[in-house]
């Protein structure tokens, strides 16, 4: 495994990430959701790297990153990815993003369609509301004198009741990582999405999307999902039975999505490699 780096974006913000496999493979960015680090992939990539070169990475305000004072925007944390693919030298890349890093997923899709070659959306929405739910967040989590409170409500949000009971040592992980977390660093984040509205735009992405849902997802509906399928052309949908986490709580009918679609990309460059081979034979 490699060791964590760090990139500093436009702004002076330093960023973490990591960047695993051979290189010479196709790139797949993982964006994990609001509330984790991109541990929350762990469970995946070392099979994904088998066929890729994974790039990972944590928000601004989370993990590793540095967390700025003040209200963060989905177009800066789209920004942030565009400018460590441009720190990295990557001109084009698979992105799996997963929540919030859904969301940004769909607005690299919209704005740097030139720079996603295959978008997967997981457990995401284009809009979530009311405002007011998020300044509430966004107050709690900056008067609290810990997040413990804030921890269990997405504990209840993102794992099944049949998970939480037993508070095996996968949610404990992830119930320690919140508590660890930048109150400023998770208001900031609460505040892009909060903000985001990506309802109409997301029809003008061109990038082979699949869409990945949970049937029982409280926050980030399965009609949010079929809604996103519905608007991006020619988008994929598959629903599983599971909450929000898909890739922890299903991570093997998460991961038979993610690889047949993406598996889709070499069969369809393989393809056109013979066909260009072919016709070089008869020039």
């Amino acid at each position: 495994m490699t060791e964590t780096l760090h990139f500093t974006a436009g702004d002076g913000a330093r960023i973490a990430y990591r960047l695993d496999g051979p290189e010479g493979r196709p790139v797949l960015v993982l964006s994990n959701s609001i509330a984790t680090t991109f541990h929350m992939w762990d469970g995946q990539f070392p099979e994904l790297a088998k066929s890729f070169r994974v790039l990972r990475y944590d928000f601004r305000g989370h993990g590793g990153s540095d967390a700025p004072a003040g209200a963060y925007s989905l177009d800066r944390l789209g920004r942030d990815v565009l400018e460590l693919l441009d720190f990295l030298g990557l001109a084009r890349v698979h992105f799996l993003g997963l929540s919030l890093g859904g969301f940004v997923g769909q607005w690299l899709g919209v704005h740097a369609p030139e720079r996603i070659e295959r978008l997967i959306l997981s457990n995401t929405s284009p809009h979530l509301g009311p405002a007011s739910y998020f300044d509430e967040q966004i107050r709690n989590v900056l008067a609290a004198s810990d997040l413990s409170a804030t921890a269990d409500m997405f504990m209840r949000n993102w794992f099944p009741p049949s998970m939480l009971a037993d508070r095996n040592e996968t949610v404990e992980e992830f119930h320690a990582a919140i508590l660890a977390m930048s109150p400023q660093g998770l208001a900031g984040c609460f505040a892009a999405v909060r903000d985001a509205d990506l309802r109409r735009p997301i029809s003008l992405i061109t990038a082979p999307t699949l869409v990945i849902g949970g049937e029982d997802d409280k926050v980030t509906l399965a009609s949010h999902s079929e809604a996103i399928r519905a608007a991006i052309p020619g988008a994929e949908l598959v629903l599983l039975p599971g909450v929000h986490l898909l890739n922890v709580e299903r991570p093997a009918e998460f991961m038979d999505a993610v690889t047949r679609f993406l598996g889709e990309a070499h069969r369809s460059a393989a393809v056109h490699s013979s066909r260009s081979t072919d016709l070089q034979a008869i020039g």
